[in-house]
């Protein structure tokens, strides 16, 4: 997918629009006969962020599977041995992690005591300058859950803010009218985030060299 591939939203004239820079692959549940339904949502979000890199030409190899990624954190020691090949989560920190040791590519990480938080003023201007300046999608962790945000559209005067959110936990079919239609890749408000769950995001930034 690509930017041209993002769902519509009207924009007034006062509104700015930030949203990643380049091509990706959307990363979900069940894909590669593998069935992850309920606990890998944030590992199919480090996949989509992996086909970012592909598709930048910033990483040669091949997108990692799951238990690849399991195996890295163990290798790297944040995880013990009976990690691989369990249903265990991972979160923006294990993400930031497998990221820099396969891509060099280092991460700013946000903590966010409530979902409502992603919303105040200073997040939103951050998210707004990462995607102008860095362009990759960003992983959020929150809860039980974890989202791909591909960008965000603010109006200064009024303050309101929506968030362009790729889902992972999307079962179905790999057509992109599918997945358009259905919302797994649309336009949210904050109240997609829960207040009463603390939220972590990773944000991606530009590798200095090729692997």
């Amino acid at each position: 997918m690509s930017p041209t591939h993002l769902p519509y939203i009207d924009m007034s004239a006062e509104s700015t629009l930030h949203v990643i820079d380049g091509s990706y692959e959307y990363y979900h549940y069940k894909q590669e006969q593998f069935n992850d339904e309920g606990w890998g949502c944030a590992y199919r979000s480090l996949q989509t962020l992996f086909s970012w890199l592909r598709h930048q030409h910033y990483m040669s190899r091949a997108v990692p599977s799951i238990v690849d990624i399991q195996r890295a954190l163990v290798e790297l020691g944040d995880k013990p041995r009976s990690f691989i090949n369990s249903r265990e989560w991972i979160g923006a920190f294990e993400v930031s992690l497998v990221l820099d040791h396969w891509a060099q590519m280092p991460s700013k990480l946000i903590n966010l005591t409530s979902g409502a938080d992603i919303a105040r003023p200073d997040i939103v201007r951050d998210l707004a300058a990462h995607f102008d300046r860095q362009g990759s999608p960003v992983m959020i962790g929150g809860g039980v859950l974890a989202y791909t945000l591909l960008g965000v559209l603010r109006h200064p005067s009024t303050g309101s803010v929506r968030f362009l959110i790729l889902d992972p936990h999307y079962t179905g079919a790999e057509q992109i009218q599918t997945v358009v239609n259905g919302r797994w890749c649309a336009w949210h408000t904050v109240d997609l985030f829960r207040a009463d769950c603390f939220y972590n995001l990773c944000l991606p930034q530009r590798p200095n060299c090729y692997t």
